[in-house]
């Protein structure tokens, strides 16, 4: 935020920026702006083949700018009439689903990773919690394997990082979507593959594969960073958690004030301008790219003269960015951030934070900032038997849970080898997102409580 605050200082609401490879763009900083842009597809376009960078060849195969900005067919890239063939397609599959239904996933999701470290008095939550409950619930949502959660985890943050190996992860989560796009045509179910198959759209198998490869990025990316926010806040501000416990603000108002200040992506690349404008007091040429700086826009001070001010409640936030290329799944994203967090706290109320705020650490990427660890402390508790409810309308049914052992425990993989291809998949014996933490963390779930201070109670 201090580097947005710096080039609106100097620049104004329209800032010149260089991305990777040198490749220059624009970094909308207003609020005003930044709906100016979304709002009007005619002057700034969502279709990539507009960048003169691109018909240049100043984009070169390899860059890791490819798996998010280059062209691909899905709504995300186009307008006009093709844009509302493909949304009607993925909003009205996507409406499908039974929201109560949902709810009822994230609660069971939320109480068997709680007893993965509810014994132990203490968890890391941003590797035990808040990165894998989306893609818990995603991938049931998608109708995918199980198997491939803890690859599509890594893989899916690593692409939207746009690191050297950006294009290898997204080469397995395409091919992990082909693979199921293959399956639901030969057997289709009660889910978000087989219905864009099915839509009345006509959308070709490459269509179908890129609009499950956009929720599952986005959903994940999104929903991971917004509960990771939402429940450090609840953790670290003490106004924040005594409002919420004496019923003066409630959970979704304060997802609303986060999604103001934390917006889960800081920037959303990109539109293209369709002709020579000028916008923000900048000139802007035919096919330059323009990013949308959503964080920047929210505390934009043509707006929010007072930064303090609280903003419970209010959704007119940029965090979904806005016109018609608006989130789609915003209401899912918020129900699994609201349920998830109200489901842990109700099992965890003596949940604190396990070291000084001052300690907590970020890495940022060009579209998102990311919280590092959030670790956490606790009275240990004995694990609850699995909440199991009856399978909703457009959610798929409960899946059978093994408990792990340590002498079953498969030997994990390095990232370079999850990310080669869907082929070689775990066993299954031991859930993925208990593997995954103990991947992650380096050590047994049920070992000392994380970051315990030396003589806390």
């Amino acid at each position: 935020m201090g580097l947005y605050e710096r080039l609106r200082a100097e620049h104004g609401p329209v800032a010149p920026i260089v991305l990777d490879g040198g490749i220059p763009a624009w970094l909308l900083l207003g609020y005003r702006e930044n709906l100016e842009v979304s709002r009007t597809p005619s002057r700034f376009s969502r279709d990539s083949r507009h960048w003169h960078a691109w018909k240049d060849g100043g984009i070169g195969a390899d860059s890791p700018l490819l798996p998010v900005v280059g062209w691909q067919p899905m709504c995300t890239f186009a307008d006009g009439d093709e844009h509302e063939r493909l949304r009607a397609a993925l909003t009205e599959s996507m409406g499908r689903f039974d929201r109560r239904g949902i709810r009822r996933h994230v609660t069971r999701f939320t109480h068997q990773l709680v007893n993965d470290f509810c014994a132990a008095g203490g968890a890391e939550m941003v590797t035990a919690f808040a990165e894998q409950l989306p893609m818990l619930v995603l991938t049931q949502l998608l109708g995918m394997p199980d198997e491939y959660g803890p690859r599509l985890v890594e893989a899916t943050r690593d692409l939207m990082k746009g690191t050297e190996t950006a294009l290898r992860s997204d080469a397995y989560v395409t091919g992990a979507l082909k693979g199921l796009v293959d399956r639901k045509r030969a057997d289709p179910g009660e889910d978000l593959a087989s219905w864009l198959l099915a839509h009345p759209s006509g959308l070709t198998e490459e269509e179908v594969v890129q609009h499950l490869r956009l929720v599952l990025l986005t959903g994940n990316e999104t929903t991971t960073n917004l509960m990771a926010n939402t429940l450090r806040m609840v953790l670290t501000d003490p106004r924040f958690r005594a409002s919420l416990a004496g019923g003066q603000m409630t959970l979704p108002d304060a997802i609303e004030h986060v999604l103001w200040n934390e917006p889960p992506l800081t920037v959303v690349p990109g539109r293209w301008a369709t002709g020579d404008t000028e916008l923000g007091g900048q000139r802007i040429k035919a096919g330059d790219m323009l990013l949308l700086g959503l964080a920047a826009g929210n505390v934009d001070p043509a707006i929010r003269p007072d930064i303090g001010a609280p903003m419970y409640g209010n959704r007119s936030h940029l965090a979904f960015s806005g016109g018609p290329h608006e989130c789609p799944g915003q209401d899912i994203g918020r129900a699994i951030t609201d349920t998830a967090i109200d489901t842990l706290l109700l099992r965890l109320p003596d949940l604190r934070l396990a070291v000084e705020e001052s300690e907590l650490s970020w890495l940022s990427s060009w579209i998102s900032r990311h919280l590092v660890a959030l670790p956490v402390e606790f009275m240990p508790r004995r694990p609850e038997p699995d909440i199991v409810d009856e399978p909703a309308a457009g959610v798929l049914p409960p899946r059978p849970r093994a408990r792990p052992t340590p002498e079953r425990e498969p030997a994990p993989a390095p990232l370079a080898h999850v990310i080669e291809g869907p082929g070689a998949m775990a066993s299954g014996r031991v859930p993925w997102w208990t593997a995954l933490w103990r991947r992650l963390l380096g050590r047994p779930s049920g070992s000392a409580p994380y970051g315990r201070r030396p003589g806390a109670p």
